[in-house]
């Protein structure tokens, strides 16, 4: 646990988590389906690049497909339609579901952890992945219980227009409908991105190390450090350390 500046928990009522590569480890697989459609993209539009799964993990964690799409159409100059993005998107949102349905297993050590955070926290979930995608891998790892549909705020779908961390947007609009001061909640997040985005909004933030894989941990924990993390923990166990125990935190049911 690296702790770079003070937690001011008095008044937390909210733990706002990050999905992907926080509550599971999806971020692999779901670059594992990701590549093939993004490479699908490269050669239809031309563009001679092709990924490998890691190459694209390490380019586009913390973002969402639909950004991803963007910044590889405006960097090459293709212009496409919102009816093209949408079609990729879509495309690739069900490779991605098939991929996670088949690998994603409830984890003691992240369930277990998380169940007694809820006990004494309000849930809820701020992730740039489409709802169709957060139900599915909620239900294939046991978390369905303790994040309600209602409390998983997606920035493609809850938004009127789709963005991606780091855009602050998601938070804000989260905190909005959870009724949420800034002070009250505090977020967890595993890439740099989505801390920025959480940073911006306003909230305190930890950074989470649970999936990342051991090799990357020492870079990972500059990225966040560098995002504005007030805390790295390095599991799900850690962080209930860290914030789950202690005075000042008032119990909250979510609704």
């Amino acid at each position: 646990m690296l702790q770079l500046r003070e937690l001011q928990l008095d008044g937390v009522t909210t733990l706002l988590c990050d999905a992907d590569g926080n509550l599971f480890p999806s971020e692999q697989p779901a670059f594992a389906a990701s590549v093939l459609v993004t490479n699908r993209f490269l050669e239809t539009v031309g563009i001679p690049h092709r990924f490998t799964a890691d190459e694209l993990r390490s380019a586009a964690t913390g973002k969402s497909f639909r950004s991803t799409l963007m910044d590889l159409a405006g960097e090459h100059q293709v212009a496409l339609t919102e009816s093209e993005v949408a079609s990729w998107v879509a495309e690739e949102n069900r490779a991605v579901i098939e991929r996670l349905q088949a690998t994603l297993v409830a984890d003691p050590q992240v369930n277990g952890p998380v169940t007694r955070l809820g006990q004494r926290y309000g849930l809820a979930v701020v992730s740039s992945s489409a709802t169709t995608r957060l139900a599915a891998s909620f239900a294939a790892a046991g978390l369905d219980h303790l994040f309600a549909a209602c409390r998983r705020f997606s920035a493609q779908d809850s938004l009127s227009v789709p963005t991606s961390k780091p855009d602050p947007a998601i938070y804000l609009f989260a905190a909005d409908q959870l009724g949420l001061a800034c002070y009250q909640a505090v977020a967890v997040e595993d890439a740099a991105a989505g801390v920025q985005s959480a940073v911006a909004a306003g909230f305190q933030t930890i950074g989470n190390l649970a999936f990342v894989p051991s090799e990357e941990r020492s870079a990972r924990t500059r990225q966040l450090a560098d995002a504005g993390v007030s805390a790295v923990v390095g599991s799900w166990a850690e962080l209930d350390l860290l914030v789950g125990s202690g005075s000042g935190r008032k119990p909250v049911v979510p609704a």
